[in-house]
């Protein structure tokens, strides 16, 4: 049986935005409700056992210690992947299916893998260390919270990563010197 294709443009952006929104309505945007409802439930099961919600309620209400003590970093570490992997897969997919809406062969470059591989990095680095400013730096109080630090330092690692991906394509060049 020949699968239905659909001729729908799918932004890369909005695919992106919804998954930064939420896990999964990336691929809910793009169509793919299976997997999109598989991340969903990842997400809810992740959220629920890592206590992801007590610790943002906390930390919005500046309980930064609360917001610590509450969280179970043996799931709590797993998020930022689930999430990053989530934005990077709807964007990708996006601009792979507006390629095949345009019978064309999809790109063999990936787009924004350094800035998601980054953001990951960033937010485990930043959910695992932020007890440093709690006890070390008063002036980044707002960085002790783990949900606040995870944030913070997965958009600039996200970004470096970006830009570290943009240099490292401007710098590849082929045998016969054109850049690629």
């Amino acid at each position: 049986m020949r699968k239905k294709q659909n001729n729908e443009y799918k932004s890369p952006v909005a695919a992106f935005l919804w998954s930064v929104t939420m896990v999964g309505f990336g691929q809910l945007y793009n169509g793919q409700y299976t997997f999109g409802f598989m991340l969903l439930a990842s997400e809810f099961t992740i959220n629920t056992l890592s206590n992801l919600n007590p610790s943002i309620h906390h930390s919005f209400h500046g309980d930064f210690i609360k917001a610590h003590d509450v969280v179970n970093y043996h799931w709590g570490l797993f998020y930022p992947s689930l999430y990053g992997f989530s934005i990077w897969q709807a964007y990708y997919r996006a601009i792979v299916m507006n390629y095949q809406k345009e019978g064309k062969e999809p790109p063999e470059k990936v787009y924004l893998t350094g800035f998601c591989i980054g953001l990951v990095v960033g937010m485990n680095l930043g959910v695992y260390w932020h007890h440093y400013f709690l006890d070390h730096i008063l002036l980044f109080k707002v960085l002790s919270s783990p949900v606040f630090n995870g944030i913070f330092l997965g958009i600039i690692v996200g970004f470096a990563g970006h830009l570290l991906e943009k240099l490292q394509s401007k710098l590849k060049v082929d045998e016969h010197g054109r850049k690629g």
